[in-house]
């Protein structure tokens, strides 16, 4: 395996095998964060959320066993950064949960739907792609720098950012196992309270699924790291910035191999394409007219800029950075929901802020 690690094949291989695996099973059962939130308010069904959950906590418990068995190093990751922006988390959160409405799922939903043959879904991810490199590297970029960067709040009394390394430094003793423990048993005693949750197999297996796909990345990153040669970037799973890495790939290949995150994306494609290939659920899918097209044009912008201002979308937020405890997770998966509920409340009502009235009750009849 070591030897293996230090090709420089071994972590776009890699990625494109966890990415199959997680885009094989999103199909299967249709595993989609927006239709998870969507159903939770909407229609009071809290199975999809509950999946998600799945997918955070086991990626808690696999991660937090690989570190401390020495297999995986999460020092390094920008996730537990010793300076941590609200304004980034909170701004960027808001946005990308806003366009995630208007598109009707996330990143890695659309590309789960590419993989059944939607084009809707590779409109938003070249315009995704292009938004977080020009959030990341360009002219969008320098208002980053002002709005999100400049007003970081420095942490590095406590080492970084996970919540255990906070605790303890205020604590004065070491805390991150008993913080660790109680958040990974909060997260399953939600999961599994509802009775009928436990009854669905396949949403349990795809929660552990793309659980196991997060430390599977976790350790993959830290073997090409410690074998390596070249510079490699600690992650785990996120489809922000990497969907722009990949359109780079295809469009200036420099003779630089794709990373981890690169193969990770394309993997999800494949592992979609080959479920609904095997399940006959191949569709060709496109706008029906204008305004369907400029929503998902919006869509994708404000998930790419949103994304990159958050340092994540709602894999690498909501279950990467979870299994790592980082203070960034339940700030930018509650602005991620507040977004995506103004921007249902858009299009349904006509306005965001609808979502912020309250209407009287009707009295009984």
């Amino acid at each position: 395996m070591t030897e293996l690690a230090g090709s420089l094949w071994f972590l776009p291989i890699a990625g494109l095998v966890a990415g199959f695996a997680m885009g094989f099973a999103a199909r299967r059962r249709h595993f989609c964060t927006m239709s998870a939130l969507e159903r939770h308010w909407y229609a009071g069904d809290s199975a999809g959320l509950r999946t998600w959950m799945l997918a955070a906590a086991v990626a808690l418990v696999l991660t937090q066993a690989l570190v401390a068995a020495g297999h995986a190093d999460v020092s390094m990751s920008f996730y537990l950064a010793p300076s941590f922006a609200p304004t980034g988390a909170i701004l960027g959160g808001l946005a990308f949960g806003f366009g995630m409405a208007l598109v009707g799922t996330c990143g890695f939903g659309a590309l789960v739907r590419l993989g059944g043959g939607s084009l809707r879904s590779l409109v938003v991810l070249v315009v995704l792609g292009l938004s977080a490199l020009a959030a990341q590297r360009g002219l969008v970029g320098q208002g980053r720098v002002l709005v999100v960067d400049d007003l970081a709040l420095d942490l590095s009394f406590a080492g970084d950012q996970s919540l255990g390394a906070i605790v303890s430094a205020i604590a004065g003793i070491d805390l991150r196992f008993p913080v660790f423990a109680a958040v990974a048993a909060a997260l399953l005693w939600w999961v599994f309270r509802d009775c009928g949750f436990r009854r669905q197999g396949g949403r349990i297996a795809v929660g552990a699924v793309i659980g196991a796909a997060i430390g599977f990345g976790w350790i993959a990153t830290t073997l090409a790291y410690r074998n390596s040669f070249e510079p490699v970037q600690i992650e785990a799973g996120s489809f922000v910035v990497p969907v722009g890495d990949a359109i780079l790939q295809f469009v200036a290949f420099t003779g630089v191999l794709p990373d981890y995150g690169v193969g990770l994306v394309l993997g999800v494609v494949a592992g979609a394409a080959a479920c609904a290939w095997r399940r006959r659920d191949v569709r060709w899918e496109a706008c029906d007219d204008a305004r369907e097209l400029g929503r998902h044009i919006a869509g994708g912008f404000l998930m790419g800029t949103g994304g990159v201002f958050a340092m994540g979308c709602t894999i690498g937020q909501g279950v990467s950075a979870v299994s790592v405890l980082a203070i960034s997770a339940p700030i930018v998966m509650a602005s991620i929901a507040l977004g995506a509920r103004m921007g249902l409340a858009y299009l349904i009502e006509g306005s965001p802020l609808a979502v912020f009235r309250s209407y009287p009750r009707r009295p009984a009849e």
